[in-house]
């Protein structure tokens, strides 16, 4: 039952029959907020790795086929991207400017209110680079002296969030043009973000994806000038 239970078939199944089902759910429910098939996959999953006794390093290395092949899916993000090109006539001025003033903010803020809250630095630095993509966030938080583990956490607690209530606030911001909805949720809820937004709208998703991409390398090179006087 061991050798069965840590079988990466077995995991990989387990994680993908979670996901679709997180999509029957999301679909079934009529799109609600909280209908999100990576949230309701996290849950299942968790639960039956928890029943099944697996540890996380086995279940990590029984599933890389997935990690592998989510790379695959983030690049092809750009193919809705390319199909909406022609959108990005009149934005490429604010996509320079709010990007980075994103990411700024992101990083700022997050270490303000860490340290007000009496967080000490490793945490602090753990948490700053939460709005990158998680890879890129781990690299990140291993590079400026953070819990890489722990960051990738914060990552996904805050794609899951963005997921659930971005749309919603987005609308009572009263911000309706397509182009600048899919940059805040690429922006600030990178993957699960841009999964949502694209389920939502083409135009949303296509420039979520690029949100998410242009804010993990702004997020890279503003991070260690940030901390450097931060902290």
């Amino acid at each position: 039952m061991s050798d069965l239970a840590d079988s990466p078939v077995l995991l990989v199944a387990l994680t993908l029959a979670t996901y679709r089902l997180g999509c029957w759910i999301r679909d079934a429910s009529g799109g609600h907020a909280l209908a999100q098939p990576v949230l309701v996959a996290i849950v299942l999953t968790g639960a039956g790795v928890r029943l099944l006794d697996v540890d996380i390093a086995t279940y990590a290395r029984g599933t890389e086929v997935i990690s592998f092949w989510l790379g695959a899916a983030t690049v092809a993000l750009a193919v809705p991207l390319h199909r909406q090109a022609a959108r990005l006539k009149g934005f490429v001025v604010p996509l320079v400017v709010a990007i980075p003033v994103g990411a700024a903010t992101s990083i700022v803020s997050v270490v303000l209110l860490a340290r007000w809250t009496g967080a000490g630095e490793e945490l602090v630095r753990t948490l700053s680079p939460k709005a990158a993509t998680t890879p890129v966030s781990i690299a990140l938080s291993e590079t400026v002296g953070g819990i890489p583990s722990l960051t990738s956490v914060f990552a996904i607690a805050v794609g899951i969030l963005g997921a659930v209530a971005g749309p919603a606030v987005l609308t009572l911001a009263r911000i309706t043009d397509r182009r600048s909805r899919g940059l805040a949720m690429g922006a600030v809820s990178h993957g699960v973000g841009a999964s949502r937004a694209l389920a939502e709208d083409e135009t949303e998703g296509a420039f979520a994806g690029l949100a998410m991409g242009l804010t993990a390398l702004a997020t890279s090179l503003l991070l260690p000038l940030l901390l450097a006087v931060l902290l």
